[in-house]
């Protein structure tokens, strides 16, 4: 199979074995679960090719596919991956199936309709990693909204139609707002350039005034805030979690709240450079906050699901923390805490699930002494809490602390002022992380240890067979995370430096024409001395351009009052 198609193969598969449960009778339920999971494994085999083809030395989009879609409107279906997308595809791809398996007896009404929902959702989340077209992208970006509505609604417990209504109000309000965004850029686009594009690439290349750029940053923040989320818009993710279903959960903080982070990094930072550079600052403290805040209020938490829930809410605002560092090191460490918190949070729920499955509740105070009837869980169970809590040779270790160096030297760019005193912020952070491993370590100890006090307890049974194979691909891939991390940071650093290159050229850029609508490089506002689908010029280095931009040179560095330039 050609490159190029690949990624295509990979989106179209869900939906292909989607179309194969329509045409499957309802009372088949074994063979619309084999169907489901079988689709799921072949999709997640196929993508390993994405993976194998990836030249890591390349710092652009790979495997690319162009076509035109809807020619009046200029919009294509153009898919590719490069260092910021390539994990997160896989993420996707891998959690499915382990999340179709989990659910062979936690579903036993309206099956088909569930299979055929989880498989869509799956082919809209895939889509959203690989548009680059923004058209598409929001096209994709509406289509998980959709089944995970569903999900919630139709699988969830009692407060479930409460809860999926919050959802798409909060999500479809930074969805429209965005929308608005989008074809206002691409309005100016065509004033620029005299031709109608969505196309991202191209519309890299186009500065947009100051004020311009501050709002569209408010409409696309406002949205990827949401899916974060981010403090004070978190509300809706609780409530979310709890009467979701156990799958819901999992492919929810696995994967659907990795697309706020991702939404920042590939659109925000490329696109709103000088809004990013006013506005950013504040999201990196509400990311402080945030970090204090979920680990403060998981602490009160008796509900072991809601727990892991504001638990999400931590863990993810030092990925905040990370992209608004604006460094290597924070942005590195944005993307690989996204990784690991995909598969600690998700082991995490899927054990409440195996929990939930045998006695029907999820109050902390009705368990202790797990341990002793169900010893292999509570061994697999501890990996997953300790790779949760930062544990040094696990996952988390290496994202948060990542994010955290990058934090603490935020924003420092050649004689630019963007934060002051990021190293208290940072320091104020590093508590969560304490915090974090404080309630993580309480919560397993009030479930698995201690006496076995309640006599529903005493009945309970291992994982079986099933269950083993659902939690070991999420043990070996926490180890291999915290144990081996340099293959997964090799293929993120390149587009991670392209980045950092096209927001310094584009912020200088800026900062020289406030008020210029113009293509970058350009001589004179308004003017486009070449034609719309030329490349933007990125220097090779992450710190400095190869060839000075058209812009007036920077001020001399100031001293930060901490020796720091």
């Amino acid at each position: 199979m050609s490159g190029s198609y690949i990624v295509t193969a990979v989106l179209a598969l869900p939906l292909i074995g989607a179309l194969l449960c329509l045409l499957v009778p309802r009372e088949e339920e074994g063979v619309l679960r084999g169907i489901g999971l079988g689709t799921a494994i072949v999709t997640f085999v196929v993508s390993l090719a994405i993976w194998s083809g990836f030249d890591v030395r390349q710092a652009g989009y790979q495997m690319v596919l162009d076509k035109v879609w809807i020619t009046s409107l200029g919009a294509h279906y153009k898919v590719g991956v490069d260092g910021i997308s390539l994990w997160l595809v896989l993420l996707t791809t891998f959690l499915t199936p382990i999340v179709l398996l989990s659910a062979q007896t936690a579903i036993t009404r309206k099956v088909k309709e569930f299979i055929i929902t989880f498989l869509v959702l799956e082919a809209g989340m895939i889509g959203t990693f690989v548009a680059l077209d923004l058209f598409l992208f929001y096209v994709m970006w509406e289509v998980m909204l959709i089944p995970m509505y569903f999900i919630i609604g139709v699988w969830g417990g009692d407060r479930r139609i409460y809860a999926s209504i919050k959802f798409v109000i909060y999500t479809m309000v930074g969805s429209l707002l965005m929308l608005v965004a989008i074809f206002y850029l691409y309005v100016k686009y065509q004033q620029a350039t005299g031709t109608y594009s969505f196309d991202l690439e191209a519309m890299n290349q186009l500065q947009l005034g100051q004020t311009a750029q501050l709002w569209c940053f408010a409409a696309f923040a406002l949205a990827f805030a949401i899916k974060v989320p981010v403090f004070p818009l978190h509300t809706w993710l609780p409530d979310a979690h709890v009467e979701a279903p156990t799958a819901g959960s999992v492919i929810l903080a696995g994967v659907l709240l990795k697309f706020g982070i991702y939404g920042f990094l590939r659109f925000c930072l490329p696109l709103f450079p000088y809004a990013v550079q006013t506005l950013g600052p504040t999201l990196f403290v509400l990311g402080v906050i945030g970090v204090i805040y979920g680990a403060i209020v998981s602490f009160a938490q008796d509900d072991v699901k809601k727990l892991v829930a504001y638990s999400s809410v931590s863990h993810l605002a030092f990925c905040v923390m990370g992209v608004f560092a604006l460094n290597t090191q924070g942005l590195e460490g944005a993307l690989y805490t996204g990784l690991s918190h995909g598969l600690t949070t998700s082991g995490l729920f899927l054990g409440i699930g195996v929990l939930y499955e045998r006695r029907h509740t999820r109050k902390l105070a009705d368990y202790g002494g797990v341990a002793t009837r169900m010893p292999i869980f509570a061994g697999l169970m501890m990996v997953i809490t300790l790779g949760s809590a930062a544990l040094p040779g696990l996952s988390g270790f290496v994202g948060e602390f990542l994010c955290l160096l990058g934090s603490y030297d935020a924003g420092r760019m050649r004689g630019l002022t963007y934060m002051k005193y990021p190293q208290v912020f940072t320091s104020i952070a590093a508590v969560g992380v304490i915090l974090g491993a404080v309630y993580l370590l309480m919560m397993y100890q009030r479930v698995f240890f201690g006496p076995l006090n309640n006599p529903k307890n005493k009945g309970l049974r291992d994982l079986t067979g099933r269950e083993i194979a659902v939690f070991a691909p999420i043990v070996i891939g926490i180890f291999l995370l915290g144990l081996y991390p340099r293959p997964f940071l090799a293929a993120m650093e390149p587009s991670v430096n392209r980045l950092r290159s096209q927001y310094d050229i584009k912020l200088r850029d800026s900062l020289a024409n406030p008020d210029a609508l113009r293509l970058v490089g350009s001589p004179a506002a308004g003017a486009v001395p070449r034609p719309a689908d030329a490349t933007l010029e990125v220097a090779p280095s992450p710190t400095a351009p190869s060839t000075p931009p058209a812009t007036p040179p920077a001020p001399p560095p100031q001293d930060d009052g901490h020796g720091h330039p």
